[in-house]
């Protein structure tokens, strides 16, 4: 019978700290079967961070599960730094930690902005990939950022008027950058009480149910620090690409397998960018969950991403 739930939780085998320049250093983890064949877990936001679930979406006599935390998050420091802090940068990083743990291609498996840089390296280094697991897919297209800062209010109107009401009227018209300013400012007086604005909204969008713990998980004044001030710092420089760059270079990983699932009421990241890179991705499987939003913990989303982990492992 095939599996439709996550594995039972699981310790690493192996954690280090990665110095990839003066400033930045990564925590990473190793997980699972040390002879099994490779996954590289992305975490999204940016500026999310991994958690101990993360290692729970693969089988572990099967795969040997890498996951580590981007520049300026989770475990990884200095927390919540956007210096030197870019797509190209995390794609050397990526590069740097493959080579330190002796990896030569592995699977590659992201949600949301994992998606984002998933695709982006594979883009960038095709040659290191075996596939490709993406779920609730976001390519940073203005478009995209625009539902965030203010489409997401069709929806979640309560949700977005908190978002935007936090800044004085004066501040509304350019909300990404009003909150840029605020969340890099150096006073935790002004910063803090953004950042659990700004990521206390994505939160409660990111459920097709209310969920509580959801909210909750953002509230830590660390964890809510880094997502907001990356992201805006990622959103307002466009992820440091060229635009569209993830679709004009997707012919350079067209030829390998891989699985899309978006839920297919997910507001965060909505499910037409999912579409689009699905109908240019001609070899790529596209899986909708019928009752699901943004979340990768929601059940019919983390049914659907342990089908793909097993189903790749038939091809691997």
């Amino acid at each position: 019978m095939a599996r439709t739930d996550l594995f039972p939780p699981l310790e690493p085998y192996s954690t280090g700290q990665l110095r990839v320049d003066a400033r930045h250093t990564l925590y990473y983890e190793q997980c699972g079967n040390p002879s099994g064949v490779p996954v590289l877990f992305l975490h999204g936001g940016p500026g999310a961070g991994a958690t101990a679930a993360h290692r729970r979406f693969f089988d572990p006599s099967f795969y040997r599960i890498v996951i580590f935390d981007q520049r300026g998050a989770g475990r990884s420091t200095p927390v919540a730094d956007i210096v030197d802090n870019t797509t190209p940068h995390l794609i050397a990083d990526i590069e740097m930690l493959r080579q330190k743990i002796g990896v030569e291609r592995w699977l590659l498996f992201g949600g949301s902005w994992g998606s984002t840089l998933a695709l982006a390296y594979g883009e960038a280094h095709p040659e290191r990939c075996l596939g490709f697991v993406l779920r609730g897919i976001f390519l940073c297209r203005q478009s995209e950022v625009d539902w965030f800062l203010t489409g997401l209010d069709h929806v979640f109107p309560e949700a977005h008027r908190a978002f935007a009401e936090f800044l004085p009227p004066a501040e509304r018209r350019d909300i990404l950058e009003s909150y840029f300013k605020r969340l890099t400012d150096p006073d935790p007086a002004i910063h803090r009480p953004a950042a659990r604005a700004w990521s206390s909204y994505e939160a409660a969008c990111s459920t097709l149910l209310p969920n509580a713990d959801n909210v909750a998980a953002v509230n830590d004044d660390r964890v809510a620090l880094a997502l907001a001030r990356i992201e805006a710092h990622y959103f307002r420089n466009h992820i440091f690409l060229p635009i569209n760059a993830l679709l004009d270079n997707l012919p350079r990983i067209a030829h390998l397998p891989a699985i899309i699932v978006h839920g297919r009421y997910d507001m965060v990241c909505p499910i037409t960018t999912g579409d689009t890179l699905a109908r240019a991705w001609k070899g790529a499987e596209f899986v909708v969950v019928p009752d699901a939003g943004h979340s990768a913990m929601e059940p019919g989303i983390r049914s659907a991403l342990v089908g793909a982990t097993e189903r790749f492992k038939r091809q691997l």
